[in-house]
């Protein structure tokens, strides 16, 4: 699969971010991967839920509001029966959705730290 244009990969992490809006999500960070040398995706999107029903529901907003504007499905998933951690890979846009211990456990942040990491309001 061909990746695609970089405007094509911010349209399809706002929508992620909208996704996780709607559902409530908390801590939302879009990390911007383009300018770090062997990055696997443009985007890294992540944010925390309370309950293992919130992150579910995170989950399939962020779905839905993709395929509602892009009629993408995603690449991959994984996470979602363990409901700890919530992978959507969306090839050029990686979606983690954390419940919050799990977050601070594998601090993505602090991870990539050579990205550009934007805080999104509540």
């Amino acid at each position: 699969m061909a990746r695609k244009k970089k405007q094509d990969s911010e349209k399809l992490a706002d929508l992620v971010v909208k996704g996780m809006q709607e559902k409530k999500a908390s801590d939302i960070v879009v990390m911007d991967l383009r300018q770090v040398k062997n990055a696997v995706a443009d985007f890294f999107v992540i944010c925390s839920g309370n309950s293992d029903k919130q992150l579910n529901a995170i989950s399939e907003s962020v779905d839905e509001f993709i395929y509602k504007d892009l009629k993408e499905n995603p690449w991959h998933s994984e996470g979602k029966n363990n409901k700890e951690w919530v992978l959507l890979d969306y090839i050029t846009v990686v979606v983690h959705i954390f419940n919050k211990d799990r977050r601070e456990f594998f601090a993505l942040e602090k991870l990539w730290g050579d990205a550009k990491i934007t805080a999104i309001e509540d």
